[in-house]
């Protein structure tokens, strides 16, 4: 796929028709209706819903055109594995340091001391949806759940997973066939076009998804959550904060460019993610930003799908800060040596439920259940800040895959440092 759609926001255009302001002023108003008018609040909640859903139907075809042009172009399959393989390694490191430092300040700040819940008294209807959910969750269920029942069942469903996998199929197949295959690239290459033209249709829809999404999320569990979990909360934002400070930042120094300026660059990105606590909301947008920036195409459709599933950083710092709380809150003894048996099993649970509605409140659960010394019931606690502790776990997510992105690009040698750099510094913006 070519560079010719623009994944910035043109420099002419006046302050208050660029997309991030317009999102911001969204954000504001959905926080005060949802603060003084809560029932207006929660009754605009689809707002949000339908602008993830009008996203997440034109996800799965953009990845498949993405990563077949990226490898039929690439004619090369032997870097195609070695992409992959540098990729899962750097992913495997990530996540591993993320559940790390996620486990070492839950540790220090013990948001749960003193809480004294007894796990058998709280109300467990609520959770029975995710917990059943547990069951069929895993290693050996979730590498099967990666081959698709039929071709085209994947692109329905969405499942990125699957997807990719066809892809790839598909795509290494597309080179082994050399000339005869260029009338299917040009077909696949109109595709890609269309469908990000399609993006660019409803991400004017985004401040309204917005304001629908953080009006609901303030209106159902504004200030009685936070005030209730708030160490919890202001805990686990700040172990975020101190991971991309202290992990993406000195990789990114490393590599020659600047983590605030690709923050800077994304901005509209995590806004959307922020407000609608969802990463998908944004995948195709990341697509087309990541190959503006300068990094080749085929690299680009190979890491961002696959960091959708296996580079979940907020979500493995989510996990390990959660589950050691609830240990503190119900008062479950848990020594090192527990905690590192409980980062070895978070290592493939983190794994286990991706593309799972609710996954990273479905691992938790699963992890739980698997560990057995910490309450499965006491999942029950957390529930109703699931979605606010979401605002800063999937944001970090994004900013993981952007780094994970343009790393793997110039590791490849291939990556445009020079146009990277015009780009990040607002000198190029198409």
């Amino acid at each position: 796929m070519s560079n010719t759609h623009s994944a910035s926001t043109p420099v002419s255009r006046p302050w208050y028709r660029t997309l991030w302001i317009q999102v911001i002023l969204a954000m504001v108003a959905g926080v005060l209706l949802g603060h003084f008018l809560p029932q207006a609040g929660t009754a605009v909640q689809p707002l949000g819903d339908a602008f993830i859903k009008l996203i997440r139907m034109l996800i799965a075809p953009i990845v498949f055109c993405t990563v077949v042009l990226g490898i039929a172009k690439m004619n090369d399959m032997a870097r195609v594995g070695r992409v992959a393989i540098k990729t899962l390694l750097y992913f495997e490191v990530l996540t591993t340091l993320a559940l790390a430092i996620g486990l070492l300040i839950v540790n220090l700040w013990q948001p749960g001391a003193g809480m004294n819940i007894n796990a058998s008294a709280l109300d467990t209807g609520s959770i029975k949806t995710y917990v059943a959910q547990t069951q069929s969750q895993g290693v050996i269920p979730f590498l099967m759940n990666i081959i698709p029942n039929t071709v085209v069942g994947a692109l329905a469903e969405g499942n990125v997973l699957q997807v990719l996998f066809v892809s790839v199929l598909f795509g290494a197949v597309l080179t082994s066939m050399g000339d005869v295959a260029a009338p299917l690239i040009h077909v696949l290459e109109a595709a890609s076009r269309m469908l990000f033209g399609a993006v660019g249709i409803v991400m004017w829809a985004a401040p309204l998804g917005a304001f629908g999404a953080i009006a609901f999320t303030v209106g159902k569990y504004g200030a009685g959550s936070l005030i209730a979990l708030g160490q919890l909360i202001i805990c686990f934002y700040v172990t975020c904060v101190v991971f991309i400070l202290a992990v993406f930042a000195p990789i990114c120094h490393y590599c020659g460019f600047s983590l605030l300026k690709l923050m800077r660059y994304i901005r509209e990105e995590l806004l959307i993610c922020l407000a609608t606590t969802s990463s998908e909301s944004v995948l195709p947008r990341m697509l087309a930003k990541l190959e503006n920036v300068g990094c080749k195409p085929s690299v680009v459709g190979l890491v961002i799908p696959t960091g959708y599933s296996f580079n979940l950083d907020g979500t493995c710092l989510y996990l390990a800060a959660v589950t050691v709380f609830l240990a503190q809150a119900t008062n479950t003894p848990l020594d090192w040596y527990q905690q590192l048996g409980l980062l070895a099993v978070l290592l493939l649970t983190s794994k286990g439920a991706a593309g799972v509605a609710g996954a990273a409140f479905v691992v938790l659960a699963a992890t739980l259940s698997t560990v057995g010394t910490i309450p499965v019931a006491s999942v029950a606690l957390i529930l109703g800040v699931h979605r606010l502790l979401s605002e800063g776990l999937t944001p970090t997510n994004l900013i993981g895959n952007a780094v994970a992105t343009i790393v793997i690009s110039k590791w490849e040698g291939a990556l445009d440092e020079e146009r990277l750099h015009q780009v990040l510094d607002g000198q190029q913006t198409s």
